[in-house]
């Protein structure tokens, strides 16, 4: 069985096709699409668990796509970050020598997360400023919960 990792050039491609063909709008388009069809086991993990749920779908997650990260979470305060000191998507990308990534390659995680959290009653706020460097921060809080 092959990784996920070994379709991350074919979906820089995907992208940088569809917006050639029709239009970013269209790539964001095909995201939530993506988000509504595919995400429903971080929506129930955290309907069920709560901000706790982020914690456990991204540890899956990010584990079996040997990330580099760091996570945090304070179900005290409702707050969970993700601090992403390697990404291998963005990583494998800015490795390859024959092709160059989808420009807004990063912007699929903000979408895909966003459309699931922020109607749970989450706010998402992501930091794409390193993703030249493979690098990212997600940070899911919690604004439903009484402070």
């Amino acid at each position: 069985m092959i990784s996920c990792t070994e379709f991350i050039p074919a979906y820089s491609e995907l992208f940088k096709y569809i917006e050639e063909k029709e239009s970013k709008v269209a790539v964001v388009d095909f995201w939530n699409y993506l988000s509504d069809i595919f995400l429903t086991n971080l929506k129930d993990l955290v309907t069920k668990n709560g901000i706790r749920g982020c914690w456990m779908y991204w540890n899956h997650t990010l584990n079996e796509e040997a990330a580099d990260f760091t996570m945090e979470l304070d179900e005290e305060a409702g707050e969970f970050t993700i601090t992403m000191h390697h990404c291998p998507s963005k990583g494998r990308l800015l490795e390859y020598k024959h092709i160059k990534p989808y420009r807004d390659y990063c912007e699929h995680c903000d979408a895909l997360y966003r459309r699931v959290l922020e109607p749970l009653g989450f706010e998402y706020d992501i930091d794409l400023s390193k993703t030249d460097k493979a690098r990212c921060c997600v940070k899911v809080k919690d604004i439903k919960r009484k402070r």
